[in-house]
């Protein structure tokens, strides 16, 4: 198969993916967002990647303004156009999108419609209810009005696509209660290349230049976002102060980080580290550093997301604290394969708690890292991955080449 693989956000499992199903004689062409801040690594096409497998970052002339909504808009149509430039010239036979806007999706799906490409939509937030959940707080009625458009044009996009690959059970659910064919939704939950994020020392090159080898480290790491409560984090800052030990570490760019910026000002608090994304060959001795990791989830961002970093922090073999809704796909398997502690988002004494006991044991750290790098490896074998993705690759071209 020709196969385009759209990854806006330019994450390491998708391109791990899409090299999978390249080494099995597929013509694969993985492209993804080169303006965005957020979180990337290094892609580009090695001398060990097969002739049929490349990798693209397609760049406008300014990075991508998240926090302007009329700007951000614009630009993610800008971005599906030249998306559609290499969907024109490379032809494929079938075309998965991920973490894509939906206005640039819908750009996209009607192209491809056009041209007769069957279309995956590998659906991993469910942008309409969040759209719904962030605006209506910044302008109720406006953000009202808005949710329901992207609700709808979501709920259009995912009617029309050929197949839908969920990362959850519960989006599969809420596809079904929207009237969707449940045969239609196959459920692939995320996961994080093992290779790119082997255990590391904490005593380490990145850590030692970084003054973080002979401290204990609370680190979060990734995107902070409106799904997100950084204030969690300063709270977290405040409840160590007096532990000349502890240093809470956070690797982050954009408005979140800018935020937290001005509380460590304002609240003169010598134990939060703010730094910027690190390159990606420098994340597993990060990770490495880190004595416990932190993952944060809004508790009305439990029914449209799933934070992925966890699946990072599983190979990395480190304990997590999580404020995440107990409900949520994330905090259920931590608390189920007892890899780390969980509180519901809200609940900011639990969440201190359970800190304080990480803290305190370091056999319950030990006990919790161990079992996250064991569900790591049971679970992110990427052949057996790549299996389930190429029976729907294939079953949506073969059921397009009979339609046409």
């Amino acid at each position: 198969m020709r196969i385009v693989v759209h990854d806006y956000g330019g994450h390491a499992f998708p391109v791990q993916l899409s090299r999978c199903l390249a080494s099995r004689g597929h013509q694969v062409l993985h492209l993804y967002s080169g303006s965005i801040l957020v979180p990337q690594g290094s892609w580009s096409k090695s001398e060990t990647d097969p002739e049929n497998f490349d990798v693209k970052p397609l760049f406008l002339n300014k990075q991508i303004k998240k926090e302007s909504l009329i700007t951000r808009r614009a630009q993610e149509i800008d971005h599906g156009k030249l998306v559609l430039n290499e969907i024109r010239t490379f032809k494929p036979d079938v075309f998965i999108a991920a973490t894509t806007a939906l206005d640039t999706q819908r750009l996209l799906q009607a192209a491809c419609d056009k041209f007769g490409i069957p279309t995956v939509f590998w659906l991993q937030d469910v942008v309409g209810l969040a759209t719904m959940s962030i605006l209506k707080k910044r302008v109720p009625i406006l953000g009202w009005l808005a949710g329901k458009h992207y609700i709808a044009m979501e709920q259009k996009l995912l009617h029309s696509s050929h197949s839908i690959i969920a990362i959850t059970s519960d989006f599969k659910d809420l596809l079904v209660s929207w009237g969707f064919d449940a045969s239609k939704v196959e459920v692939i939950e995320n996961w994080a290349p093992l290779g790119d994020v082997p255990v590391r020392p904490k005593i380490n090159s990145w850590s030692e230049d970084h003054g973080f080898s002979q401290t204990f480290n609370f680190l979060y790491s990734g995107t902070i976002g409106k799904k997100h409560n950084p204030e969690l984090l300063v709270l977290l800052a405040k409840a160590f102060e007096t532990e000349p030990s502890v240093r809470v570490v956070i690797v982050s760019q954009g408005p979140g980080r800018k935020w937290l910026e001005q509380q460590v000002k304002e609240e003169g608090l010598s134990n939060l580290h703010l730094l910027n994304y690190q390159p990606f060959e420098s994340v597993p001795d990060v990770l490495g550093a880190a004595d416990v990791v932190v993952a944060l989830l809004e508790a009305d961002a439990g029914t449209f997301s799933v934070p992925s970093k966890v699946m990072t922090y599983m190979c990395s073999g480190k304990p997590m604290l999580l404020a995440v809704p107990p409900e949520n796909l994330a905090s259920r398997v931590v608390s189920e394969n007892q890899t780390g502690l969980t509180s519901p988002p809200k609940d900011i004494d639990a969440f201190i708690k359970n800190a304080r006991s990480l803290f305190e044991s370091s056999e319950l750290r030990t006990r919790l890292g161990e079992n996250s790098r064991s569900y790591a490896e049971r679970n992110f074998d990427i052949e057996k991955i790549t299996d389930r993705f190429e029976t729907v690759l294939t079953k949506v071209v073969k059921s397009a080449s009979k339609r046409g």
